[in-house]
């Protein structure tokens, strides 16, 4: 077991995620590690907890059935200033990371992710953070054209606040299709070779 810092055990974690066996997993990996963990899976709840227990550190989920994640960072931390939020993510992207920033999230991780990633994300000092003018580190070769087709969505939907309808509008593209792409895991930047 890797201990951790006094503050870590001083105040409760949040986790915020609407997939129930993700929950329950991941709650009981940060409890092993020395959080006492409270868990919320909408905003209402995460409000009402945020209040309540005044947690240290937030675990969010980017999606929360039709709720976009990003939007509930600026209310937790008007709740609790000093609330350190790590937002995880199924559809990472590079403008959903930035835009994480923006809004207050200290880190932004991709599912699938580890129980000692997050605890090194939460934990991690100031100097992980990023300027609002930072961006992150651009890969080597050229993005393919469905990662870089999947990263303009991404952008777009994110200036949209979430709204399907609406990105679709500005895309030029059917509703359904723009779901469809959405549904689909993330492109991979850039095919993995040993």
């Amino acid at each position: 077991m890797t201990e951790l810092p006094h503050a870590a055990t001083t105040r409760p974690l949040l986790l915020v995620d609407d997939d129930a066996t993700f929950v329950r997993v991941l709650a009981r990996a940060l409890v092993s590690r020395g959080f006492e963990v409270i868990t919320a899976t909408n905003f209402d709840e995460a409000r009402a907890l945020t209040r309540r227990q005044h947690p240290r550190y937030c675990v969010l989920d980017l999606k929360l059935g039709e709720e976009n994640g990003l939007r509930l960072i600026p209310e937790l931390h008007a709740l609790v200033p000093d609330l350190r939020v790590l937002l995880l993510t199924g559809y990472a992207s590079i403008a959903t990371a930035v835009e994480a920033i923006k809004r207050g999230a200290h880190d932004y991780l991709a599912k699938p992710v580890d129980a000692d990633a997050v605890v090194r994300a939460l934990l991690d000092g100031d100097s992980s953070e990023l300027d609002e003018h930072e961006l992150p580190d651009t890969p080597e070769a050229p993005l393919a054209l469905r990662r870089l087709e999947w990263e303009h969505i991404q952008r777009v939907l994110t200036e949209c606040d979430g709204n399907i309808s609406e990105t679709a509008r500005r895309l030029g593209m059917h509703r359904r299709t723009l779901q469809r792409k959405l549904s689909k895991h993330p492109v991979r930047e850039r095919p993995e070779r040993e």
